[in-house]
């Protein structure tokens, strides 16, 4: 999933606007949706969003023996 549709989705969840999440996380409305337009959001970004919205964001990779390791933005970086 791009990240303008899952922040889009998101926001719309929450009941945020997407320029009030850029300024909540520290970016100008402006240079928040040229990230999403181009789909590069980062790890610490995804954090932040996470963190202004009060939702965990994870990412997984999955052994091929089905084990999954998480990163989560509630874990400690």
């Amino acid at each position: 999933m791009h990240s303008s549709i899952l922040v889009k989705s998101l926001c719309d969840k929450i009941g945020i606007s997407e320029a009030q999440l850029a300024r909540d996380i520290g970016q100008t409305p402006q240079n928040f949706n040229k990230k999403l337009k181009r789909d590069t959001l980062d790890f610490d970004e995804y954090k932040a969003i996470a963190d202004v919205l009060g939702v965990t964001f994870e990412q997984a990779l999955t052994l091929p023996n089905g084990e999954k390791i998480r990163i989560s933005s509630k874990d400690k970086a």
